[in-house]
């Protein structure tokens, strides 16, 4: 994540076993790099600029580096505005679009989940964008972000005070206009919820928070376990698949 005054916010790769480390996106890059999604239809990664106020997008060697959207409204970088701090990120590369979070003032109500294209459109630029949706707003602390297209549901894990903070929630990915459903919480009492990844194959998802807690549950949110604790201060969290050999 970097110091967001010194601009030095990195973004590495290793191999699974940790060896290998190589930096991809230098020092400087991009100013605090939060969520991370690895979209290997484009074979491109996008994160949220937390402080830099953006969402942005590379190449997996980290080349091509794009801004795809700007929040900043013209504020210096490192922006001091938390309704301006993009946390979260997804992306529905079948349907084109990109999912994010922007957090605002801690338990403040102020959290917010947007919508757009992938693609920037034509003569538009990332800080003056038309196709912006928001589809969620007064929320406690949005953070991470996950889709599950075929049940066109949106996932996430929300800081901030309960009962509405510190939680995993969920809502339509399409809210019907003038539809003021409040998200269905599916998980409660994180300490700090931060990261969450979705096991759609086998219907559950993980998610971690700051105290160093790993949980899993069913994407209804029954079947909830504690898979460990104590281990540091967790943010993201990603799900894979492992080929098991005979």
């Amino acid at each position: 994540m970097g110091n967001p005054k010194k601009n030095d916010g990195t973004i590495l790769r290793s191999d699974v076993d940790g060896k290998n480390i190589v930096t991809i996106v230098p020092p400087g890059g991009t100013f605090t790099p939060k969520q991370l999604q690895i979209e290997k239809k484009s074979g491109k990664l996008y994160w949220s600029d937390r402080e830099g106020m953006r969402v942005m997008r590379a190449n997996l060697d980290g080349s091509n580096i794009e801004t795809l959207l700007d929040t900043s409204h013209g504020d210096p970088r490192p922006g001091a505005d938390p309704t301006k701090w993009c946390a979260g990120i997804a992306v529905d590369a079948e349907g084109g679009e990109l999912y994010w979070t922007q957090k605002g003032d801690d338990n403040a109500g102020q959290g917010r989940i947007f919508r757009a294209n992938i693609e920037l459109p034509i003569r538009q630029s990332p800080a003056n964008r038309n196709d912006i949706e928001l589809l969620y707003d007064n929320l406690p602390e949005p953070i991470d972000l996950d889709l599950d297209p075929a049940t066109r549901m949106l996932y996430w894990t929300d800081r901030g005070d309960p009962p509405r903070g510190n939680t995993v929630n969920r809502a339509p990915m399409d809210p019907t206009l003038g539809d003021s459903k409040e998200p269905e919480i599916l998980f409660t009492h994180l300490m700090e919820g931060i990261g969450l990844a979705l096991d759609l194959k086998g219907g559950r998802m993980f998610f971690t928070d700051l105290t160093g807690s790993v949980y899993s549950a069913n994407l209804d949110g029954s079947n909830q376990k504690t898979l460990v604790v104590a281990e540091g201060n967790l943010t993201g969290i990603a799900y894979a698949e492992v080929a098991v050999g005979d």
